[in-house]
């Protein structure tokens, strides 16, 4: 028998959508005896409702009000995707109604936001809350991320990650909320982009102890729309040096890259993970493709290109030989919040679970430092 999770959804936007369709598709994972339903949705929008309403069957309410979606018992957990400067307030009230959340990133449009969450998590101990972020789960970054839990790499030399956009080149394109501050906040491309940069470096400790940061405004006004340009605020590109000191006192640098102009890049997600002893990269450009390098003293020094098939976190009724892409990212996220809120973290299937309040919290401390790092060295010009 599966364990079912009844969820509420607040933001019927494109990710929205995404789960909704996940939901729906998840007889195509094996073996997981954990599954959401579904059951209520709310939007500011009542026309959203219309594709709930025509594609859910499981549907039972729909609402524009989340204080009355939150309000309903038979709810056990909601997603939430809804803009920045929203976080805080309804973050909060999901928290403080007693069901657990997975939300969308940066868990507030800034730090003294995302403090406001954290507070109220810690003040509500038996909710489960997780923020998204599924790029890490195509095949390549959990081979990585597997070989970070089991082989050697040696000394790390260097790490670079990041996510790279390219429909904000066309300068024609209309304004919309994620390039306002008032809306998206002051981090610009790093509050949307940066924790699919940072989930895997921050997993695994390597949080920084000095950031440098570059950022650019490039297109600086938009169309509205209704005829009119008007400024465009936000940071389009970021790129963030930063070194990180291990335990036994080894220091390394990373580099994270957040990019919503790279001439070229529709959505990608990139990893490398250098080491004296192992070496590995993964990109979303080239989904098939793991390069690894196996280095030994005085031996030669050659990358390996893997062809890799669908070979994801939990196992589905997908033959190996097949290929992997976005939508099964979505269902592989939602299988491990399913699956760590039911069976708790040591009993999950596998071991890469959804990003933490205390990694979103570490986020909201490097973009901050960030913002301070450019502004100190705007001010040297």
């Amino acid at each position: 028998m599966s364990t079912e999770i009844r969820f509420g959804v607040i933001g019927l936007g494109l990710m929205g959508r995404e789960f909704a369709s996940a939901a729906a598709r998840w007889i195509h994972l094996s073996n997981l005896d954990v599954r959401p339903v579904l059951v209520a949705a709310c939007d500011t929008n009542e026309k959203a409702f219309d594709w709930f309403r025509a594609s859910v069957p499981t549907l039972q309410f729909t609402t524009t009000d989340y204080h009355e979606l939150l309000a309903r018992p038979e709810i056990d957990a909601v997603y939430c995707a809804v803009p920045h400067n929203l976080h805080a307030q309804v973050y909060c009230d999901i928290i403080q109604a007693g069901k657990h959340l997975l939300g969308e990133k940066p868990f507030g449009i800034d730090l003294a936001a995302n403090d406001q969450i954290n507070d109220t998590i810690a003040a509500h101990p038996k909710v489960f809350v997780r923020c998204s972020s599924e790029l890490p789960f195509y095949p390549g970054g959990i081979a990585i991320i597997r070989s970070l839990l089991e082989d050697d790499f040696g000394e790390f030399v260097e790490v670079e990650s990041g996510l790279l956009h390219s429909s904000d080149l066309n300068p024609e394109k209309a304004i919309n909320w994620k390039r306002m501050i008032e809306f998206n906040g002051e981090y610009g491309c790093m509050g949307d982009l940066g924790m699919h940069a940072l989930h895997v470096p921050l997993r695994f400790g390597w949080f920084p102890r000095r950031v440098q940061a570059q950022l650019t405004k490039i297109v600086k006004e938009r169309p509205d729309g209704k005829g009119r340009m008007v400024p465009c605020l936000t940071w389009d590109n970021a790129a963030i040096f930063s070194e990180v000191e291990t335990a036994v006192g080894h220091c390394f640098p990373i580099t994270l890259h957040t990019k919503r102009i790279a001439p070229g890049e529709t959505n990608t997600w990139f990893l490398k993970v250098m080491g004296t002893k192992r070496s590995m990269a993964f990109s979303t450009k080239y989904p098939r493709t793991l390069q690894v390098m196996e280095y030994k003293p005085g031996g030669v020094q050659a990358w390996q290109h893997i062809d890799l098939g669908y070979q994801s976190a939990y196992p589905t009724i997908t033959g190996s030989i097949f290929e992997f892409g976005f939508t099964d990212t979505i269902l592989q996220m939602w299988a491990a919040f399913c699956d760590e809120l039911v069976h708790g973290r040591r009993s999950m299937q596998q071991p890469f679970y959804c990003v933490t309040p205390e990694e979103a919290h570490q986020s909201h401390l490097i973009f901050t430092e960030a913002l301070r790092s450019h502004a100190a060295w705007a001010g040297l010009k």
